[in-house]
């Protein structure tokens, strides 16, 4: 039986950070702890290593934004998952920019959720469908994937999938200097600038 997913939960609200962790329990994750402002956050996530944070956006002391950049200087393997209240495009953009792996609205419902979380968990990157459509909008129409070359299409359908570059090498049998080689032709290619904007390409112009 394979470990439960370890979770840490950031929100200035305790009723959230209850509801959260009630909700994350019954559906068989383990939540290791609990911020509620964003330097509580990265302190937490040095101490316990979860598996997956939680990030609300809007927190005192130090914001979700900021906290996960400091978090990700650091080299942590936890990944971040904004879960906030808010769908503007600046905030969206900047939270992808700070490197969270997904964003999602707190008024989803229970199930779309937890689906969304243990995707994230597993590798996948998930977007509310309402924040999908803010980052598509902000970033123009994309550029066709019909002029990438099939080795290119693989390594973004695994991109996509939310594959890392160690992962993609080992399943197409190339070294992860080759990764980056495609990757930096697949992102002049779309005209991207980041795996998120290359996997929003991907699936707009349906890529698994």
């Amino acid at each position: 039986m394979s470990a439960p997913i370890r979770v840490l939960i950031a929100d200035d609200h305790a009723v959230v950070r209850g509801g959260l962790s009630a909700l994350l329990t019954a559906a068989g994750f383990e939540v290791v702890g609990a911020a509620a402002d964003g330097a509580d956050a990265v302190r937490l996530v040095e101490e316990l290593a979860p598996d997956l944070v939680l990030m609300d956006l809007s927190m005192p002391v130090l914001d979700g934004i900021e906290a996960t950049r400091q978090i990700l200087a650091g080299d942590s393997p936890s990944r971040i998952v904004a879960l906030t209240s808010f769908a503007e495009r600046d905030r969206v953009l900047a939270a992808i920019g700070a490197g969270c792996w997904g964003y999602l609205l707190k008024d989803s419902e229970p199930d779309e959720l937890i689906r969304s979380i243990r995707a994230a968990a597993s590798g996948g990157a998930p977007f509310d469908p309402r924040v999908a459509g803010v980052l598509l909008e902000a970033l123009g129409t994309p550029p066709t994937t019909a002029g990438l070359t099939p080795r290119e299409r693989e390594v973004l359908q695994l991109v996509a999938g939310g594959r890392s570059n160690k992962e993609i090498a080992r399943a197409l049998g190339i070294s992860e200097k080759t990764v980056k080689a495609h990757m930096t032709s697949i992102f002049h290619r779309l005209g991207v600038d980041d795996r998120t904007q290359a996997a929003l390409s991907a699936r707009e112009h349906g890529l698994p």
